[in-house]
């Protein structure tokens, strides 16, 4: 089999190995395939029967084009890259990773959060720089800490990585609600679900942690604003089109909200327009929620598992069965 890995470089930038790959087969790994060329897609994959994308497109017109494809792993979960209806079409299992990055992306969440609440990194900077040495105190700070003992988080989205923010969010002391379409009794067993405006009146940090869909893209915008405490914490590392760019940047300017800690935009990387880069309070992350080297091998591991499993002739993790 021949496989051909079209942009592996996030995946592995150098710290883990593809030798489970080349177990599978004959194997040829590009760190990065341009996205806006469907012409080199196309030669890439050439007469390759799996290919493995992460943020490189296999369209319609791509599947078409590559008559030995015969299988199309995503290394992510998320899998709006592929034409899953158009594979389906043509017999070829759309494959994501589900649930490798629950622990890592869960941390990075209340990372962002603690980050807002003690600016740690400003202050690292400014002992290094020499302000403490020089300051007729024994301490200083440059901005307001928070303490989040007693207060509440609202978490909109509440499967596994929600679930799992929450759990840390008790372990700090903090009361958890939350909001989801689906509600299950693991989720009642960390937090009781409320309503979505019950949860946007009462929280005083509001994490996104649901999928991209059309219900919630723009979940967060002026209207949901308005309803509010003054003064909320806003953080996602789920989908930056959650939430509507302008209308948080506003908020932010005007004090309505008091941060944001964000891992995504709504168009990655980042454009220079982007209002929230001038916001107040801002705090924007690469999209790293997912990186841990830890959480990457596990994406590596299922994703060889699954590639291994549809040779076998029992696929797993498919999406467009």
């Amino acid at each position: 089999m021949k496989i051909v890995v079209l942009d592996g470089y996030t995946e592995n930038p150098g710290d883990l190995s593809w030798s489970g790959f080349e177990a599978l087969g004959e194997l040829k790994v590009y760190d990065r395939t341009p996205l806006d060329q469907p012409k080199t897609i196309i030669e890439r994959i050439g007469d390759a029967q799996a290919v493995i994308t992460n943020k490189t497109p296999v369209s319609k017109e791509t599947i078409a084009a590559c008559p030995n494809m015969k299988y199309i792993g995503v290394l992510a979960t998320g899998y709006n890259v592929v034409d899953v209806e158009a594979a389906k079409a043509r017999g070829i299992p759309v494959c994501n990773i589900p649930t490798y990055g629950t622990a890592a992306v869960g941390q990075f969440a209340i990372a962002l959060l603690l980050e807002i609440c003690h600016h740690t990194g400003h202050h690292d900077k400014a002992v290094h720089e020499g302000r403490w040495e020089k300051n007729i105190d024994w301490c200083f700070w440059d901005y307001p800490l928070i303490e989040l003992a007693g207060k509440t988080m609202g978490i909109i989205g509440f499967g596994r990585i929600g679930q799992t923010t929450g759990s840390i969010a008790k372990a700090l002391g903090m009361n958890v609600i939350a909001y989801d379409e689906f509600e299950s009794e693991a989720g009642r067993a960390i937090a009781p679900y409320v309503a979505l405006d019950k949860l946007f009146a009462e929280s005083d940090v509001i994490a996104l942690h649901c999928p991209l869909f059309p219900s919630t893209q723009g979940i967060i915008n002026r209207n949901a604003l308005s309803k509010m405490k003054g003064g909320v914490i806003i953080l996602n590392n789920s989908r930056g089109p959650l939430i509507v760019e302008q209308d948080l940047a506003d908020a932010l300017n005007s004090g309505k909200v008091y941060a944001a800690g964000l891992d995504v935009v709504s168009t990655e990387p980042i454009r220079g327009d982007n209002p929230l880069l001038k916001a107040k309070n801002c705090f924007i992350t690469p999209h790293i929620s997912w990186a841990p080297k830890e959480s990457r091998q596990r994406l590596m591991d299922i994703a060889i598992d699954g590639l291994k499993s549809f040779i076998d002739g029992k696929p797993k993790y498919v999406v467009n069965a």
